[in-house]
């Protein structure tokens, strides 16, 4: 009785525990509920999924049980190279308009679709395949804020994440600073018979920690060596190393290969026992996964050379030790300057033949520099700030414009080359002339202006204006007033940035006047498909010889010449070409037809402008006189506050910009 006495009294003191911290658990739950809305017991249960996740992803067993993981999964034991290229392969591929475009890249790289593709179809892939070119640094080289950075930072958190995969799993020897490839336990006599058994190719040697752990903790027996999954981290310097250079007469090589610990000499009695030595240098903890250098050019020689016999041999020096073996991408990424320096010094002759070099030159593409500025702004705190439709535009016109080279094929200039290269239909020019001009300048894209001098000018843009709303010509001003500061511009170079931003203001007040057509005209597309259709039926009277019925009279009249006329004019159509233009137009209604298509109001480009600015040619003087009036009576009022209704809702603009707009159109049609 004494016995299940003390048993209850001591069942009660523990349901009295429980309780009491279920109790606090609801009472913070409530308290947290109450302040943050249920904020903070959001993040703790994210946090706490992460950490049952992390768990899910442990796993230890012996080398037998590994080996039977890998006779199911050989992918688990492929090479550095090759699990960076099936990580960027895993992320989805798309093909637009004959381009390779590799989604793991898209959501932070912008028109550098080529740059990408001839990255990862000349360097990674083969290197996944162990052709010659995995045993090259890779050497991205371009202008500044081009995205060199960007892309070896995607590399490196996509392979954080791609380790923490089935597909991308890394298993490594516990215990080894090194997280050594546990088929380095191999004996070299025996890696023949294991690939005919396992088809898989065994390349290093086992490292001196792990000889000797060998020997003293398993007694030789590799089948009860311990191995365990380990997950990439940069933090936690696992599989993920970078190398910063810093002042040459203080850097140490042992920040790169390791050093000796001086305190456990007199434990161990060496330098040459291997638990005398520090095994924590990058290159050590890059293994398995990928070293960046960063300004690898700056290095002092001494530096340098280590990565000789890393890259071809696949091993490197450290200490008193036999050649360490190392599995590891090294990527490395400079500017021009430095790179044409760098070979021009013979004594860089052996390096340079074991480093292959990615050009990743600037965007030249309007409509991706905006998604470059877009993506510069949500990461910064003027987040808040509304910038106007095409405000981006104006400013992504002007930096295109710096990077492009003026173009020798007779009847093209930089505009036209601008709007081929965004993937604009230009009227007479076609894909091959698009390549053509790629091929006029195979550097083009490797000066001009930076997405962070952009950046920098609209920040002080919106400084200067003290209101939260900045426009295209606010944009266009700063863009100006800063050539002044920049530094590094030449005086050559500064008229000619100045000419683009007029070039550019130019291209704006079109898109301006556009957008304030589009508003005053209502029901703006029905207008223009109607007015499109009433144009196609003359042209099909004209071409084939016919008359035109009237709906309303019903009566049959002859195409109506002045009409077509009036909207050939806008765009520069003149009396002798009417006809070609006309055979044209139904030449392409008939290629629909035949493809099953139906022709409309975005079918052709050119008749399109001339539809749009027929429109506006029609509507001008009303726009005119609304928005240049000082003090509007009450009807304009009312189309006033219609238009920047219409601006608000579907344009995209707020109050303060749809005004501003109005009054710069309204100055544009008075002069």
């Amino acid at each position: 009785m004494a016995i299940i006495q003390t048993l209850c009294i001591g069942l009660f003191k523990e349901c009295k525990k429980v309780m009491g911290i279920i109790m606090s658990l609801i009472s913070y739950y409530v308290i947290n509920q109450a302040l943050n809305g249920g904020k903070a017991i959001n993040i703790l249960n994210k946090v706490m999924s992460y950490r049952e996740e992390e768990n899910r992803l442990k796993w230890e067993g012996t080398f037998a049980d590994y080996l039977s993981i890998i006779k199911e999964r050989p992918e688990v034991a492929q090479t550095a190279h090759s699990r960076v290229y099936n990580m960027i392969k895993s992320a989805g591929l798309e093909e637009r308009d004959g381009q390779k475009m590799y989604q793991f890249f898209g959501q932070e790289i912008f028109g550098l679709e080529t740059a990408i593709e001839r990255l990862v179809e000349e360097y990674f892939h083969p290197a996944a395949r162990r052709l010659d070119v995995r045993k090259r640094i890779l050497l991205l080289m371009g202008p500044v804020s081009g995205g060199k950075s960007t892309i070896v930072t995607l590399l490196k958190r996509g392979l954080e994440q791609y380790s923490r995969t089935d597909e991308g799993a890394v298993f490594a020897i516990k215990g080894c600073p090194m997280h050594e490839d546990p088929l380095h336990l191999i004996p070299h006599h025996l890696r023949k018979d294991f690939y005919e058994e396992y088809g898989i190719r065994i390349e290093g040697s086992l490292s001196p920690l792990n000889t000797m752990r060998l020997e003293k903790e398993y007694d030789g027996r590799i089948e009860n060596v311990i191995i365990e999954r380990i997950t990439f981290s940069e933090d936690k310097r696992v599989g993920i190393g970078t190398f910063t250079p810093s002042d040459p007469k203080s850097q140490d090589i042992a920040d790169l290969t390791g050093s000796i610990d001086f305190s456990t000499i007199g434990v161990f009695g060496s330098e040459s026992d291997p638990r005398a030595y520090r095994f924590d240098g990058e290159l050590n903890k890059a293994n398995r996964g990928m070293m960046e250098f960063q300004e690898m050019l700056k290095l002092d020689e001494k530096f340098l050379w280590n990565l000789l016999s890393l890259t071809q041999e696949g091993n490197f020096k450290a200490g008193r030790f036999a050649l360490i073996s190392a599995d590891e991408l090294i990527v490395a990424h400079t500017n021009e300057t430095e790179y044409r320096s760098f070979i021009s010094n013979k004594k860089n002759e052996a390096l340079h033949s074991r480093i292959i070099v990615m050009p990743i030159p600037y965007n030249l593409k309007v409509s991706q520099e905006e998604l470059i500025y877009e993506k510069m702004i949500k990461e910064s705190d003027i987040a808040h700030v509304h910038i106007a439709p095409h405000a981006l535009k104006a400013a992504a016109i002007f930096s295109v414009l710096t990077r492009l080279e003026v173009p020798k094929k007779q009847g093209v200039d930089l505009i036209k080359k601008m709007r081929l290269y965004d993937g604009e239909n230009v009227e007479g020019f076609n894909s091959v002339d698009l390549e053509e001009l790629k091929k006029e300048f195979p550097n083009e894209g490797m000066n001009g202006i930076d997405p962070r001098y952009i950046i920098n000018r609209i920040s002080s843009a919106i400084i200067r204006k003290e209101i939260p709303s900045i426009n295209a010509l606010d944009v266009l001003r700063s863009l100006k007033d800063g050539l002044d500061q920049h530094a590094s511009i030449s005086q050559e170079d500064r008229e000619k940035y100045m000419n683009y931003i007029a070039v550019a203001r130019r291209e704006y007040d079109d898109i301006a006047k556009n957008e304030v057509q589009k508003a005053f005209v209502y029901s703006y597309e029905e207008s223009a498909k109607t007015l499109m259709n009433n144009y196609l039926d003359n042209v099909e009277a004209f071409c084939n010889k016919n008359k035109i019925f009237d709906r309303l009279t019903g009566e049959e009249m002859n195409p109506d010449e002045k009409l077509m006329r009036s909207i050939e004019e806008q765009i520069g159509i003149s009396e002798n070409a009417k006809k070609a233009f006309r055979e044209e137009i139904l030449i392409r209604i008939s290629a629909y037809a035949r493809n099953g298509k139906r022709f409309d109001y975005n079918s052709h480009e050119r008749l399109r402008e001339a539809i749009q600015k027929k429109l506006f040619a029609d509507l001008k003087d009303v726009v005119k006189i609304t928005t240049s009036s000082k003090m509007p009576d009450e009807s304009q009022l009312k189309k006033i506050n219609e238009v920047v209704a219409r601006l608000v809702d579907e344009h995209g603009y707020n109050t303060t910009s749809a005004n501003e707009l109005l009054q710069y159109v309204g100055s544009l049609l008075n002069r």
